[in-house]
């Protein structure tokens, strides 16, 4: 693997490229859920491309055609987002922490594409913004969600916090588990170089029911949602 000191500058000039247009369009009523799909999937694309990264999924078999999932999945790197919409290739829009929005023109392009801002310093603030988050969202768009509710630094599998496990209780919408491992090795939590030649290994879940959980708490359905996603991750990543 080579380190590369230019990807993430031509990362941000390819979101800003995608970012002008989508506020243009969203201040005139002419942006559509589909154009932030065609823009996402050529962002992301671009920026896989750019790191080399190489991207083996397995487990597309558990996608259901026109199915909105809220998928969740563990967090090495600010490259699992371009890896998961290149994995999954469904609609999709994200949940990020309140920082992300205050970034010029990238945050507005995000809230006009549907994405979710969070406050996670107010729990319940973030839990009520994720159960309303499903209003403004087209039904056959999924969210994703890191239900460790950051990057981990080390790669291994943090706690789980429970807001993501309310929105799918409250919406009944199926949690989709996906294991990601390598996109660490592109760029880790805190880096500022990226390292070309990383390959993702994406592995797409059986969909879990949280109606299979009802009358109980959380626990159990957070339990077994972490199970699934740690049984593709080396051991030493299990947390």
């Amino acid at each position: 693997m080579v380190p590369s000191f230019d990807v993430l500058a031509r990362a941000a000039m390819e979101t800003l490229r995608i970012s002008l247009p989508t506020i243009v369009e969203a201040a005139a009523g002419t942006l559509t859920s589909e154009t932030c799909d065609r823009r996402l999937d050529e962002w992301s694309r671009t920026l896989v491309r750019q790191a080399g990264i190489s991207v083996e999924v397995t487990g597309k078999e558990n996608l259901a055609p026109g199915e909105a999932y809220v998928v969740m999945s563990n967090h090495q790197s600010h490259y699992d987002i371009p890896v998961l919409y290149q994995s999954l290739r469904i609609p999709l829009r994200m949940v990020a922490k309140k920082e992300i929005f205050q970034i010029p023109f990238m945050a507005g392009a995000m809230r006009a594409a549907g994405f979710v801002e969070v406050d996670r310093k107010n729990r319940e603030s973030a839990i009520r913004t994720l159960e309303s988050a499903r209003d403004g969202l087209h039904q056959a768009v999924s969210i994703w969600i890191a239900p460790e509710g950051t990057r981990s630094r080390t790669g291994r599998l943090g706690s789980f916090k429970k807001g993501g496990f309310h929105l799918a209780r409250q919406t009944g919408l199926r949690i989709l588990p996906v294991s990601i491992e390598g996109t660490r090795f592109a760029l880790p939590a805190g880096g500022l170089t990226v390292t070309r030649g990383a390959t993702a290994h994406v592995t797409i879940h059986p969909p879990i029911d949280p109606k299979a959980f009802e009358g109980e708490r959380l626990d159990g359905l957070m339990s077994t949602v972490r199970a699934t996603i740690v049984s593709a991750l080396p051991p030493e990543l299990a947390g």
